[in-house]
């Protein structure tokens, strides 16, 4: 390979289908149309069930998987079957396409062991692009540590130790690139999830979203355990039976393990008719949704994954100019700043008291969403990540150049042929 080959990218992803995972498939198209033959593999999931596509010049790879349930010992048997589909699909693509670099997108932290063979006897690069905690986001899930708590720090020092290059979504994540997993400033680069403008596009909502009240409260986003939609009830039911509330409606979107369980606790607490479960909807009713809301809410619980992780949706609401509600977190400040007031730390009657403040002040929702968008604009949208992808790609390549021109001629002293490291 010389410095103007084909620059050949193979992205793999096991929690969400592409495109429907949102920042996969604005790095995917990024590295596209930056010259890249980008392919990808990607679970089969939530519609997305062919073998094979070709979208806006990325090639999709797709497998079975068997999806975990709630049990420790599910995510074992769907992480088996993910690295199998990885594997196969992997040789495929290198039979079919060719790849120079695997990226691996996490969680889990496991794809660094498809990414070690084609290294080991292929001196493909890797890049680690970090986008969840994985020992954080298994105690918040079930609230232990333990030997699988354990288990999974080391997952993660393997994957960073393998790695060539981090990308880490904030800088909370860099920070634990270069602790934990002792990489070396220059190889660590931050792409945050920053929304796509020309898609989060502010115009004219769905009033019939509202319910016939006059204010709506919207939600985007999973509904796990961690994700604390029993506090939102729990804020709602406040509003309505303390606070005295009876003329806003909340609109609810996404899907997860929880959802029935919410919706359970809502009827419980005699707050059912003030919500709209949505589940997963089309991106024509989600921007209705988000544009007729007055405020939109996070309601992550306080755990070390929340604290440290940028939430996709609080860019999102900013991007529409929506003024925000979610419990005081570090990222969350971080990213929203002065567009969002933040309640006390799992707090839902605090978190009801600052809805009620931002419904009885129109100016003041109207500032706070203005101060959201500028953010945006000046600094997180994807326009601002894309160069820095561009640059953590630059210096991939850096390496595989440097390989394949010693490559040739490298030998070691008993004459067998030079193999790149396994670990940089």
């Amino acid at each position: 390979m010389t410095d103007s080959a084909p620059r050949k990218v193979l992205i793999i992803v096991e929690n969400l289908p592409v495109p429907f995972d949102r920042r996969v498939w604005a790095e995917a198209t990024t590295l596209a149309d930056a010259g890249y033959r980008v392919s990808v593999i990607s679970p089969k999931l939530k519609g997305y069930m062919a073998d094979y596509e070709l979208i806006d010049g990325v090639h999709i790879y797709r497998h079975s998987l068997c999806e975990a349930g709630s049990s420790r010992f599910g995510y074992l048997r769907e992480y088996w079957s993910a690295l199998y589909g990885q594997m196969r699909l992997a040789l495929k693509v290198r039979k079919e396409r060719g790849f120079d670099v695997i990226h691996a997108c996490n969680p889990p932290d496991l794809i660094f062991v498809v990414a070690a063979f084609f290294k080991l006897f292929f001196g493909a690069r890797f890049i680690f692009d970090h986008h969840d905690l994985c020992p954080e986001l298994f105690e918040a899930k079930f609230e232990t540590r333990g030997i699988f708590y354990n288990a999974l720090l080391l997952l993660e020092r393997l994957t960073f130790a393998l790695a060539d290059i981090s990308i880490a979504t904030n800088d909370s994540y860099r920070e634990i690139a270069l602790t934990r997993g002792k990489m070396a400033p220059e190889r660590v680069f931050v792409v945050r999830s920053g929304p796509r403008l020309e898609r989060m596009r502010i115009g004219p909502g769905d009033p019939s979203i509202k319910a016939g009240r006059r204010y709506l409260v919207g939600y985007v986003g999973v509904i796990g355990k961690q994700e604390g939609l029993d506090l939102l009830v729990g804020a709602a039911s406040h509003l309505v039976n303390h606070l005295g509330r009876d003329d806003t409606h909340f609109a609810v979107i996404g899907d997860g393990p929880e959802l029935e369980a919410v919706k359970a606790l809502a009827e419980e607490k005699g707050v059912l008719r003030f919500f709209t479960f949505y589940g997963r909807v089309s991106d024509e009713v989600f921007l209705a949704a988000l544009n007729e809301s007055d405020i939109c809410v996070n309601a992550d619980r306080c755990c070390a994954m929340n604290d440290k992780s940028t939430m996709n949706k609080i860019l999102e609401y900013m991007a529409l100019a929506k003024p925000i509600v979610q419990f005081d977190l570090t990222e969350g400040r971080r990213s929203a700043g002065g567009a969002s007031f933040y309640a006390r730390p799992d707090n839902v009657a605090d978190f009801a008291l600052k809805i009620d403040t931002l419904l009885n002040d129109p100016e003041l929702r109207r500032d706070m969403g203005e101060i959201g968008r500028e953010r945006i604009v000046s600094r997180f949208s994807w326009a601002h990540s894309a160069p820095v992808l561009l640059r953590a790609y630059a210096k991939a390549f850096e390496k595989v150049c440097d390989e394949r021109k010693r490559a040739p001629t490298a030998k070691r002293a008993d004459g067998a042929a030079h193999r790149p490291a396994l670990f940089p």
